[in-house]
């Protein structure tokens, strides 16, 4: 059997699993970016998505094509597909995906797509006569690696069939980075429907959503843990992102300063939050009303910093 690989092209452990391959990606291509700069320069640092009822799907159920777009600023660009198996040529397209994908390898372009194993994100890192050889998580941030023929991809429950290519390119200069991802993550703040699904919440309104559903008791367990580490993870490159970026910029240093520590403020609860409801959670229903209402005092505080941020990051773009 035919065997082709990318050696030592693997999955960055990382709680935002698409990052996670986009990063090993990155090392893969030999492009010098620091998670930080990463989970910044793409806004996802300071981006929150909340289900109603706290789903574990909010990090992942929004329009993140801006993630690929903001890439470019960074010094990456994404070639990108997703199909749905109830198209009527889903077959046919499947079988695309399969050859764009080994010749992508074969020129030396790392690939990432979707639920090889969970509906997480996997680093494609070579391939067989039958199928994806892929590197990612199983649950939370432990790292697998395994094989999927080709012909299941996207035949799931969920049935999608998602998968990209990571190519180098020429990176902008470090205040047009700063100042579009700032820009962007402003926009998604304020929930646009350009951005975000019905029955989902950004920004403020993402954690108020979060809080009431965490005061009515409607929260899922599954979410409640998932959703607590994600955001924690982003919060704190949050905070990463703007220590670099007034290093590399070397003005408005006193508006960073103040950005990070509201930042510093939002990470620090979010994690104690995390650590009341630690990931995998033991059954389906959070029923504990003590750590509820501990939960909602940290989000709480987490959403007033947030607010102050989002104000400070906005006179940062208005300066640059």
């Amino acid at each position: 059997m035919m065997v082709k690989k990318l050696e030592n092209l693997k999955w960055k452990p990382m709680w935002v699993s698409q990052l996670g391959c986009i990063k090993g990606c990155l090392d893969y291509l030999k492009i010098d970016v620091s998670d930080a700069w990463l989970f910044g320069g793409t806004g996802h640092a300071f981006i929150i998505n909340m289900h109603e009822i706290v789903c574990p799907s909010s990090p992942t159920v929004w329009n993140t094509e801006m993630i690929f777009k903001l890439g470019s600023n960074i010094g990456y660009t994404i070639d990108g597909v997703c199909i749905s198996k109830s198209d009527p040529n889903f077959a046919e397209k499947q079988k695309q995906v399969w050859e764009n994908t080994k010749r992508s390898i074969d020129k030396g372009f790392p690939c990432y797509g979707l639920e090889l194993e969970v509906p997480e994100y996997y680093v494609i890192y070579g391939y067989d006569d039958e199928g994806y050889c892929f590197s990612g998580p199983q649950y939370g941030t432990s790292h697998i690696e395994g094989h999927k023929p080709w012909k299941e991809l996207g035949n799931t429950e969920i049935g999608i069939l998602e998968m990209s290519t990571v190519k180098p390119t020429k990176s902008a200069n470090d205040i047009k980075t700063v100042k579009d991802a700032l820009q962007f993550a402003l926009e998604h703040s304020k929930s646009p429907v350009k951005w975000i699904f019905p029955k989902y919440k950004a920004g403020i309104d993402g954690f108020d959503t979060w809080i009431k559903a965490l005061e009515a008791g409607k929260s899922h367990s599954w979410g409640m843990a998932y959703n607590s580490v994600v955001w924690n993870e982003c919060r704190e490159f949050a905070v990463e992102f703007l220590k670099e970026a007034k290093s590399r910029i070397g003005k408005q240093d006193k508006l960073f300063d103040e950005a990070k520590k509201h930042y510093e403020v939002v990470a620090q609860n979010l994690k104690k939050v995390a650590e009341l409801f630690p990931f995998p959670p033991k059954g389906e229903e959070v029923k504990d009303t003590s750590r509820c209402k501990a939960g909602v005092e940290y989000l709480t505080i987490a959403k007033n910093a947030e607010e102050l941020g989002l104000k400070t990051l906005s006179k940062i773009v208005n300066k640059l």
